[in-house]
């Protein structure tokens, strides 16, 4: 199945390349590298929902399902669950696609925790 099919009328919050510069000492891309782009998706979703700085505060466990590698487009995915007075749970999938095929995989999962502050980092209601 296809990434369109999979995830059809919805746009990945980012898309991006692996790098050489992305990976680990087994040529793999680098975990930490994955973390750091699915939390900057699962901001965007927190920013915009919350109309303005929110911050992450908690990630779920995550599994590495399948490996990426260098050259492959990742699309990451990010969708509000739940939100509360200040706070927010967001559900994010990152999705691997080598450059040259149509065939997308899902390489992980988690659900981060965002929680809306003001100027002063201070929780603010979040209104709706």
């Amino acid at each position: 199945m296809t990434e369109a099919e999979i995830h059809a009328g919805r746009d990945p919050a980012i898309r991006v390349t692996a790098m050489p510069r992305d990976t680990n000492a087994y040529g793999d891309i680098f975990g930490g590298w994955l973390v750091s782009i699915m939390d900057n998706a699962a901001g965007l979703a927190a920013a915009r929902h919350s109309k303005g700085r929110a911050v992450t505060v908690a990630m779920d466990g995550m599994q590495f399902l399948q490996p990426v590698k260098v050259g492959c487009e990742v699309s990451v995915y990010a969708e509000i669950e739940k939100v509360g007075r200040s706070s927010m749970v967001i559900a994010v999938e990152a999705w691997r696609r080598e450059r040259h095929t149509e065939e997308a995989c899902k390489v992980t999962q988690a659900k981060f925790t965002f929680v809306a502050v003001d100027d002063e980092g201070r929780p603010r209601l979040i209104k709706g």
